[in-house]
């Protein structure tokens, strides 16, 4: 007489039943419906893909204008180096936590990794190329070479934008964190300048020479700054 009771299963029915269990769970779900006798259909994932949306983005970059056609999911980041090919700026963390892609638009100084480039039409930009080139220097990039301020490099492109930011920022007033009086002007110090330098990560540790190299553009004047 046949006893259905599992407990009479063999060890063989027992694997058999397993691996079938498992091999159906680790299947995508379009294989589980050829598995359940419903076929995919061929090309149907991409018929189903809508296109990007594009949008035209006008943006003056170091002096120059630029008309593109972007996917309005376009980092600025990436219409800079990848469709203008200005690969000065790097992409670090493309988290804005490294502050690598630092540029300045409009005045201000942005993480353009965590910036669409259609948020920016219109604006003005200035990479790090747009500071200065080989044989005319800007100051601060020359203040950095002077001081070593650039170790590996691969951060100082951005550590020189937001430099020349900062000392923007502090001449116009605008406080900080650890501002203390905010009906005054900041005080030009080495606290408000590693408040403000705070978002640029430099491995190398090269953050004092950093210091010095702004401090001289500064004209010496940063107070707590080495002589």
């Amino acid at each position: 007489m046949d006893n259905p009771s599992p407990i009479n299963q063999t060890r063989r029915d027992v694997l058999i039943t397993g691996a079938l269990a498992a091999g159906t769970a680790a299947l995508p779900v379009g294989a589980g419906a050829q598995v359940n006798n419903q076929p995919m259909v061929a090309g149907a994932d991409s018929a189903s893909t809508p296109a990007p949306v594009t949008s035209k983005v006008t943006l003056k970059v170091n002096g120059q204008a630029h008309e593109m056609n972007l996917d309005t999911r376009t980092t600025l980041l990436d219409a800079l180096r990848e469709h203008l090919q200005l690969t000065g700026t790097k992409k670090g963390c493309d988290q804005g936590q490294c502050g690598a892609c630092t540029v300045i638009v409009d005045g201000r100084r942005i993480n353009s990794c965590l910036s669409l480039a259609v948020m920016h039409d219109g604006a003005e930009v200035t990479t790090i190329e747009g500071l200065g080139q080989p044989g005319h220097l800007h100051p601060m990039q020359a203040a950095f070479v002077k001081h070593d301020g650039y170790q590996c490099g691969y951060c100082t492109p951005g550590q020189i934008c937001s430099s020349v930011a900062v000392l923007d920022e502090i001449a116009k007033g605008i406080p900080s964190y650890v501002t203390g009086d905010l009906t005054a002007k900041p005080l030009l110090s080495i606290d408000e300048l590693r408040e403000r330098m705070s978002g640029n990560i430099c491995r190398c540790g090269a953050y004092s020479n950093i210091m010095e190299a702004i401090n001289e553009v500064a004209g010496g004047h940063v107070k707590g700054a080495k002589a």
